[in-house]
């Protein structure tokens, strides 16, 4: 409950302090040019729109969780040719407790196919490889290819109102444990979340994530374990005469059920800009 009351006193100030912000002019947005509403990655939760031709985007996000361990990763997105067709790789750096448990976790490479792109609905479903570039000994990575899935559906409720649903699974043949020990593991993946546009510019953000996890424990043997996270957060987008659009946000991811004891602080910051 203290976690929440934090929150809304910061989230209260930031909304005065924003609101302020987008009022003043940057000399970013030509006159009688309509704004470029934010339509990139939520923070937890996958969105469902793919690159727009000729427009890459970087982006780098960084979790600190009250036991100490944190989490940074980074992604660039590509469009290939179209909207259609979109490459994406993410590089993921971590801490856990322990001595020498800091570093690279597996690489992903991610393809999209934007399945559908209409008014008010997107479909984008995701493959992905897991490359074993983390270390299995530290638990930093799997020590075996993965292969990933996820498939995002973005729904437009209203001017004000947009809701992001994801459902996931991956699978690790060989997955080895700290001892070496192999067995194939399947990992499940769902959430949604609800951003309600104070503006185009400034968004405010409540994500719910679930995930069911498998490990490899001595021996071979496997473990399951099972997190749920809701994640209230804001975003605000800084537009440039360039086409360059910078959008920082902040959310407090809270643990409940199995996590309940769980709680921490997620940074978000996006460049996306055109490539020519």
């Amino acid at each position: 409950m203290k976690g929440l009351k934090r929150f809304r006193k910061f989230i209260g100030l930031l909304l005065v302090i924003l609101s302020g912000m987008s009022g003043l002019s940057f000399g970013e947005e030509k006159e009688g040019k309509e704004t470029k509403k934010i339509q990139d990655n939520s923070f937890l939760i996958e969105e469902a729109y793919n690159q727009e031709p000729g427009v890459v985007q970087h982006i780098q996000t960084f979790q600190y969780m009250k036991d100490g361990t944190w989490g940074y990763t980074f992604t660039q997105e590509w469009p290939i040719k179209g909207q259609a067709h979109q490459f994406s790789y993410t590089i993921p750096v971590s801490h856990l407790t322990g001595p020498g448990r800091t570093g690279l976790g597996d690489v992903a490479l991610n393809y999209r196919y934007q399945l559908v792109n209409k008014e008010d609905v997107a479909l984008a479903p995701r493959f992905s490889l897991l490359l074993p570039t983390g270390k299995f000994k530290r638990d930093l990575g799997r020590g075996s290819l993965g292969y990933q899935t996820n498939i995002p559906l973005s729904l437009e409720l209203s001017d004000r109102w947009v809701t992001h649903w994801n459902v996931g699974a991956t699978f690790t043949p060989h997955r080895k444990g700290p001892d070496g020990g192999k067995a194939n593991t399947f990992d499940l993946n769902a959430g949604a979340s609800i951003i309600y546009l104070l503006s185009e510019n400034l968004n405010l953000m409540l994500e719910a994530v679930w995930n069911s996890n498998q490990s490899v424990e001595v021996n071979g043997a496997r473990n399951k374990d099972h997190a749920f996270f809701i994640n209230p957060g804001i975003r605000y987008a800084i537009n440039f005469k360039s086409g360059l659009q910078v959008v920082p946000g902040i959310a407090f991811p809270i643990g409940m059920g199995p996590s309940n004891e769980d709680r921490g602080v997620f940074f978000y910051l996006s460049f996306e800009h055109p490539l020519f």
